[in-house]
């Protein structure tokens, strides 16, 4: 993938939050993304979004990498792109704003320090790895 783009809007008619997220984690897996966990946040009233998707990449290379196969297998399969990217000329922490998920891909020092799974853990964690939780 040459360069992450801004967002464009995403067709309502044809969103389904699960289905988005669970094609989202499938493409973590691909690049061997470590500690996936999906924290639902509906039930929340001050949520900033409805899904956190996070997990850890063991190298800068691979977060990009990670977030880079994330990027492409929404944007080719479900026609979306992120409203935002940010942290990828760092890339130990990039998160990717599709609305009503954010995903966060960490380097594992980075996810210990920020603790975001402590942060919301008032919603409904699903583990998919051998989660820090």
């Amino acid at each position: 993938m040459n360069q992450l783009q801004p967002a464009t809007k995403r067709n309502k008619a044809f969103y389904n939050p699960l289905t988005f997220n669970e094609s989202i984690i499938e493409s973590i897996k691909e690049i061997k993304g470590k500690d996936i966990v999906m924290i639902d946040l509906r039930e929340l009233h001050d949520r900033p979004t409805d899904f956190f998707i996070i997990c850890s990449g063991d190298s800068n290379t691979q977060i990009k990498a990670i977030a880079e196969n994330i990027y492409k297998t929404i944007k080719d399969f479900k026609g979306e792109i992120p409203f935002s990217i940010e942290g990828k000329d760092q890339s130990t922490w990039i998160l990717l704003d599709y609305f009503s998920t954010v995903v966060h891909v960490f380097h594992p020092e980075v996810r210990d320090f920020y603790e975001l799974e402590e942060l919301w853990s008032d919603g409904l964690v699903t583990e998919y790895e051998s989660s820090r939780i």
